[in-house]
């Protein structure tokens, strides 16, 4: 049909719902309905990928993309791109919602809003902002082999931001919290606690020391481990950057990669924000074991990938109605069993890393620079001096293998995530950590 290999489709309908409070003011409120269609078709290596808004005919969607692939393979033929088989996706067990926010009205969504702001908006706090998002979808996807799967899914979230200033140094505190879930997000989480959380740590950064570098012993909090499991192993894992030979993982796969207390894992099917029933190629989610007791285990795969290299498809995201790409969900390491008091008691003398200010990772080379959002220094086993402005940096394998101790606290952490031009919902978590030897500076 269409004359070319396969062809398929993800349509979106729902609404999206953006508050945007600035230094007490509202400054946005948005509401949108949406509608629309990603189409994708294959003639040999080539792909051509329409979108489509509004009423549409799919038929002449499919069509416009089959002939766009079948004009790009007649005029540059590639290497003829195999798509690896699934089963129809099981849709079962989707997150439950209490409060359905769209029965909330958006009076009652500012207020909430303009009162968080006024909580964060403590004395030496110069400002303030604050987001409240929301989405209810419902996706349908459909391909060429007769795959097909529909589920709704409503995503809820906020973020507040404090800035701290004295004699022109400038300071920040940031607390957020998004999930698949609906408006009792506000009923699990203190919202007015963590704006004014937000707030103090703003203001007490304003009386930490700058960091000094060097190569020190470090413990990570659960939130900047989750960040390197994020962007040091979990984007390493990303079967397309094997491919492009963007990976210091390529080629490893039953290596022993760290130390054999390290087991990293994706699991969609966590009911955390990264979650989806069945990604955009129709394949059903699965946990997938990234690094199992230090070694390689498998990567992320598209239905592209997989046939490629062997593995599972089910890792294949869009933003709306974007290409495909392998994506994560909720990438997080496992518990061990140590305990914080142990840690520092063993590190004896180094540094406690607390937060994320984000950062960057070459996933080729290997390396990675990440900004913590505070520190303490670790003398005789004890927290001491608040430290601000901090970093850490190094070599994503030497890193693997200098953990020494891995903690029995896993916490998770939301956010969106960023490749190809596009941000999909995505949670990254671990428990503490204590790395041996890693490179310390100022931020």
């Amino acid at each position: 049909m269409f004359g070319v290999d396969f062809f398929d489709s993800k349509i979106i309908e729902g609404t999206t719902t953006s508050i945007v409070l600035d230094n007490g003011n509202i400054k946005e409120v948005s509401v949108n309905y949406t509608r629309g269609a990603g189409i994708r078709a294959l003639s040999g290596g080539s792909w051509g990928i329409t979108s489509a808004d509004g009423d549409f005919d799919l038929n002449k969607a499919i069509r416009a993309a089959a002939e766009l692939a079948q004009g790009m393979d007649e005029r540059s033929p590639k290497e003829k791109v195999e798509m690896m088989e699934v089963s129809k996706p099981v849709v079962d067990n989707l997150p439950k919602v209490k409060i359905d926010p769209r029965d909330v009205s958006l009076e009652e969504k500012v207020k909430q809003l303009s009162e968080m702001g006024k909580r964060a908006d403590l004395d030496g706090i110069s400002s303030v902002s604050a987001v409240y998002s929301e989405s209810n979808y419902k996706i349908m996807y459909s391909d060429s082999t007769g795959i097909e799967g529909e589920y709704d899914i409503t995503r809820t979230g906020f973020a507040v931001s404090a800035v701290a200033s004295r004699n022109g140094i400038y300071q920040a505190g940031r607390e957020s919290r998004f999930g698949v879930t609906g408006y009792e997000l506000f009923e699990k989480n203190d919202a007015m606690e963590l704006a004014e959380s937000a707030a103090k740590t703003a203001l007490e950064l304003l009386d930490a020391k700058p960091a000094k570098g060097g190569n020190l012993p470090v413990i990570l909090d659960p939130e900047l481990a989750g960040v390197f499991a994020h962007e040091a192993v979990g984007h390493a894992s990303e079967a397309d950057l094997v491919l492009e030979g963007s990976s210091i993982l390529e080629n490893r796969i039953g290596q022993e990669i760290g130390s054999p207390l390290i087991n990293v894992i994706d699991d969609p099917t966590l009911h955390e924000y990264g979650y989806f029933p069945f990604d955009d190629e129709g394949a059903q989610s699965e946990k997938t074991v990234l690094i199992k007791d230090g070694i390689l285990n498998s990567y992320l795969h598209s239905r592209e990938t997989a046939a490629k290299l062997g593995g599972t498809p089910g890792h294949s995201r869009a933003q709306g109605h974007s290409r495909p790409i392998v994506r994560m969900s909720n990438t997080y390491i496992d518990n061990g069993t140590s305990k914080f008091d142990e840690m520092l008691e063993d590190i004896g003398d180094g540094v406690y890393l607390i937060g994320s200010r984000g950062g960057q990772v070459n996933t080729g080379e290997g390396v990675f620079q990440f900004n913590a959002e505070k520190g303490y220094l670790i003398e005789n086993g004890e927290l001491t001096t608040l430290l601000r402005d901090v970093s850490l940096s190094g070599k994503i394998l030497e890193i693997l293998n200098n953990v020494k101790m891995v903690g029995d606290d896993l916490t998770m952490n939301s956010g969106r995530c960023g490749k190809g031009g596009q941000l999909v919902p995505v949670t990254d978590g671990s428990p503490h950590l204590m790395v041996t030897e890693a490179l310390v500076g100022g931020a």
